[in-house]
């Protein structure tokens, strides 16, 4: 919201309950228009729900003249921008603006995100009768899916969540024999239940612990983030919060295809395959220092602008959960370092090849052994760098929060003595304090 007016430029789709039209013109290179703003529909965003917008010429759009809400619109989809009115659609569009990271429906979208339904870029274009009809899965450069079947969706989503739920069971129960994720200290001995060449080898105890702390890290991600579209799409739907309860406005992903890290080595690991949900918000600064210095979108120096100021943004935001966090955390030299030091293995891997393909070596390299060394370059970047993350995380308590209520490892005896099936004793519970205000649910 700084480094936009949202007010004047941002739009999102939604259903019309009355529709006038407005003349666009659609100027060149600048993204905007007269009448309607397409701020975003270019430079801002390569992956537009709409990206016909692009290539339309000037005419007539449709423009939302309705009072009711989102739940009793039955019309097209539109172009809505923000409301003169009545005050619960303001509040409706702001929230939605402020809770969608990825801007799923719109106009700043995220790249990585699949187009939407053809049927819905022909309404948002000015086709108001064209057919809604279920398509195939739409899936994106980057390994997204974007279903238009709500059934296909959900049976997907719930299918993902429950292997999820048992690979999260499956981790928790291992960290709670390893005292390093008490304490965060790689010296600490392995538990006794593994191999004695394990023990014995630092590199070995390092490697398991990493694994340990990555699938913990990206499995918990990969399994809430499928809650999204079961929670909006099978509990509440279109009748209760309107197009935000349609499947294709729910992508079934966060993370993308793993071939990126071996196409593109640590730029493909957190540009392309890690979950993207703070994308925008890291961009947004980078492309208005970028302009403010005068450099050109595309060219090797703004690259480089954009890389170190979301790196660095992500490190404001690890390094203030761990500064919060009970346990004795290290933010500045734990997690802010640890993604300083990903913006310099990034700018140092994508300069070396550019380099290698300017002198002409990687047209000779076969594309096996190329992506063979670029997931060893990222493996290894991440072994060196990684404990600076994960050591914190464990140091300030990350690794004892209890992911499942009930566990199925645990309950067959894999866990500690005292351990069993159910496991969020205390979990919710009512608290007494001395006086009225100090009493209540405790988490």
């Amino acid at each position: 919201m700084i480094f936009n007016d949202c007010q004047r430029d941002f739009r999102r789709v939604e259903r019309a309950e009355d529709v006038r039209f407005a003349k666009v013109e659609i100027p060149e290179g600048n993204g905007h228009a007269s009448g309607v703003s397409l701020h975003g529909s270019t430079e801002m965003n390569g992956g537009d729900i709409n990206s016909t917008l692009r290539q339309r010429q000037p005419g007539k759009t449709p423009i939302d003249s309705a009072t009711k809400g989102p739940t009793q619109r039955h019309g097209p989809l539109i172009w809505q921008s923000y409301p003169t009115g009545p005050l619960i659609e303001r509040l409706d569009w702001i929230a939605d603006a402020f809770c969608s990271f990825r801007g799923v429906g719109w106009n700043w979208q995220s790249s990585g995100i699949p187009e939407a339904p053809s049927w819905v870029q022909k309404q948002l274009s000015g086709d108001l009768d064209a057919i809604e009809q279920d398509e195939p899965v739409r899936i994106s450069k980057t390994g997204i899916r974007r279903f238009s079947n709500r059934q296909a969706l959900l049976k997907a989503c719930l299918k993902n969540l429950a292997i999820g739920y048992l690979l999260l069971d499956a981790i928790k129960t291992l960290g709670i024999h390893d005292r390093y994720m008490w304490y965060g200290d790689m010296s600490l001995p392995l538990p006794d239940f593994l191999p004695e060449t394990m023990h014995k080898s630092f590199v070995l105890t390092k490697s398991y612990r990493l694994l340990i702390c990555l699938g913990a890290i990206n499995i918990a991600l990969w399994a809430i983030f499928k809650m999204g579209p079961v929670f909006f799409v099978g509990i509440l739907g279109p009748k209760i919060v309107g197009t935000r309860g349609e499947a294709w406005m729910n992508p079934a992903d966060m993370f993308g295809d793993f071939n990126h890290v071996l196409d593109s080595g640590l730029a493909g690991w957190w540009g392309a395959w890690w979950h993207q949900t703070f994308r925008f918000t890291f961009q947004q600064p980078g492309d208005w220092l970028v302009a403010s210095l005068g450099l050109k979108p595309r060219s090797v120096g703004a690259k480089l602008v954009s890389t170190w100021v979301a790196f660095f943004l992500s490190g404001v935001l690890h390094a203030t959960g761990s500064h919060t966090q009970l346990g004795d955390t290290y933010p500045l030299t734990g997690s802010m370092m640890f993604f300083m030091m990903q913006a310099l293995g990034v700018t140092v891997q994508t300069t070396l090849v550019q380099l290698l393909k300017s002198a002409g070596v990687t047209q000779y390299v076969p594309k096996t052994i190329r992506r063979i060394t670029n997931l060893v370059v990222t493996i290894a970047w991440l072994y060196f760098t990684a404990p600076l993350l994960v050591d914190d995380f464990a140091r300030g308590g990350i690794w004892l929060f209890e992911p499942v209520p009930i566990s199925i490892f645990r309950g067959f005896g894999l866990g500690p003595k005292d351990a069993g099936w159910w496991c969020w004793y205390g979990f919710v519970e009512w608290r007494s304090g001395k006086s009225w205000w100090d009493s209540g649910i405790a988490l």
